[in-house]
């Protein structure tokens, strides 16, 4: 194993850490005492990983030594002790590597979700509003928190754009690959002939960014009022409570309409600029990743696709790893853990090979 020097200085680290935090001096530190804590936490599963590894090969060798005994009965029972042991060796070897791969610091965050149509008219906008009750149910799935940051409906329960923060335990790790183009084919309500329409609408999903993550300075800000639209009666509609946020440097547009209160949808205005900045920066500062906004959305065209929710044949396909479920019903109502798994599992695995090529 080529990260075998690694591991090794991972487990002197441990020890090393776990005999200081037993000495009397590290108590009266509590600056110390919490970084020592917490180093030594995040190294534990890996050390412990790794010291079932080291037993575990420890004994194969022993084993293999008894494989030649000049007991037949003996020679069978080494025989499938050692086929254990090395089938156990493998499992513990892809664990170590699985723990060693780098985390995605973003992967505990909260995100903000936008929905936007994209190719096919009123059909697209309806489908919008489909993806976004299915992220939202989803959400609910998982005891997520959901709160809606502007939107701008068609009145036939379709969006143009629904933008959405959902915060939770894990949320960006389960949902950061659903950014892209989303295709749907079927019978538009309003086709009266029954023929099959084919529209597109995308979807980005952006990581939560904290105040020290993204600097905004006021001067940059030009701040706008406007009267709400939509649910709420004459209350929403006379008052000045919606914000629109326009970032002078970057040309960046966020609106917000939710709240009746200007002063929350002002705070929720800028956490999405803040993501949106966060967003353009790490695609400024490393192209390759590609992460910007507008690559990761694509164009909102039909052939810009990640997946393709097909209902005549209640069937949903993932092209990125050519995964097909034939129970489209379910998973448009919010049913999205086999195909968010698979998509953890396949990127894990790219990973994995990228680090053994290493």
């Amino acid at each position: 194993m080529r990260f075998m020097n690694k591991l090794n200085e991972f487990e002197k680290e441990f020890d090393k850490l776990t005999v200081e935090l037993s000495s009397e001096n590290i108590i009266k530190d509590r600056q110390r005492f919490l970084h020592v804590s917490k180093t030594r936490a995040d190294l534990e599963e890996v050390v412990y990983v790794y010291k079932r590894y080291k037993s575990t090969v420890e004994e194969k060798s022993s084993m293999k030594e008894m494989l030649d005994d000049s007991d037949a009965e003996m020679r069978q029972l080494a025989r499938d002790e050692y086929k254990k042991l090395e089938i156990q060796a493998v499992e513990l070897e892809e664990k170590l590597m699985q723990l060693l791969l780098p985390k995605d610091k973003n992967d505990e965050k909260n995100v903000i979700l936008e929905i936007r149509a994209g190719t096919g008219g009123e059909e697209a906008c309806l489908f919008a509003g489909d993806l976004f009750r299915m992220y939202t149910r989803y959400a609910e799935n998982k005891k997520w928190k959901w709160s809606v940051i502007s939107y701008h409906d068609t009145g036939l329960g379709g969006y143009k754009e629904v933008i959405t923060m959902i915060e939770g335990k894990g949320v960006y790790s389960k949902l950061k690959y659903e950014s892209g183009g989303h295709r749907v084919q079927r019978v538009p309500a309003t086709e009266a002939s029954g023929r099959i329409h084919t529209s597109a609408v995308t979807v980005a999903v952006l990581p939560e960014a904290e105040e020290i993550d993204v600097k905004i300075d006021e001067k940059d800000l030009k701040i706008d009022t406007f009267s709400a639209s939509g649910p709420g009666g004459q209350h929403v509609n006379k008052s000045q409570t919606a914000i629109r946020i326009t970032h002078l440097p970057t040309g960046i547009v966020v609106s917000c309409q939710d709240e009746r209160s200007q002063h929350k949808n002002r705070a929720k205005a800028l956490k999405v600029l803040r993501a949106r900045l966060l967003n353009l920066y790490v695609s400024q500062q490393n192209s390759a990743v590609a992460a910007d906004r507008k690559n990761q959305v694509g164009s909102g065209d039909r052939s810009d696709k990640i997946r393709t929710y097909n209902f005549p044949q209640n069937r949903v396909t993932d092209h990125r790893i050519n995964l097909s479920l034939h129970r489209l019903d379910s998973f448009i109502n919010g049913d999205l853990d086999d195909m968010m798994d698979s998509l953890n599992t396949h990127y894990q695995a790219e990973q994995l090979k990228e680090a053994a090529a290493v």
